[in-house]
């Protein structure tokens, strides 16, 4: 038998309201016409693709409160939400062009410290105040690092070696 999330992640997630199948696609399309309509004064625009579209209508509104000692990292709450991402569409635009893909908003942690982004291939990512962070290649794995307080790796730049 394949299991999705280890029995600590699943219970976690099954308490803040996902279960199993959960797809709450009406919701998911909502948050995209309201992202799709949101222009940076500079121009830019939110990229809405279906690993984006996916996560928000499996995860979206669900919010973890977990706080505590973590594996080595302290956990700390975070809840997916797009709509928390609404007005960053050039900072999410800056750091996909690094990527060579684009990124749409996830949510956030620590009650707006750091916006969780998805990639256009389901890669998850948090930005906070001193860089950006890789959590994980799928957005099972991000919420497991989430979670458990493992450590994210740094992202790093060409401009970071200089």
């Amino acid at each position: 038998m394949d299991v999705r999330f280890s029995a600590e992640v699943a219970s976690v997630l099954t308490e803040a309201g996902w279960f199993p199948g959960r797809r709450l696609l009406p919701r998911a399309e909502q948050w995209a016409d309201t992202l799709s309509g949101r222009t940076s004064p500079e121009g830019h625009r939110h990229a809405i693709f279906p690993a984006a579209v996916e996560a928000w209508a499996e995860f979206g509104g669900l919010a973890v409160t977990l706080e505590g000692d973590g594996q080595q990292l302290a956990r700390t709450p975070f809840s997916i939400d797009p709509l928390v991402g609404l007005y960053q569409p050039r900072t999410l635009a800056d750091l996909g062009r690094c990527l060579e893909l684009p990124l749409a908003p996830l949510g956030e942690e620590r009650e707006g410290q750091a916006l969780l982004a998805i990639d256009a291939l389901g890669r998850v990512y948090s930005l906070d105040h001193s860089g950006e962070w890789f959590l994980g290649q799928t957005v099972d794995q991000a919420l497991a690092t989430l979670i458990t307080g493992a450590v994210p790796e740094r992202l790093r730049f060409v401009a970071d070696a200089m």
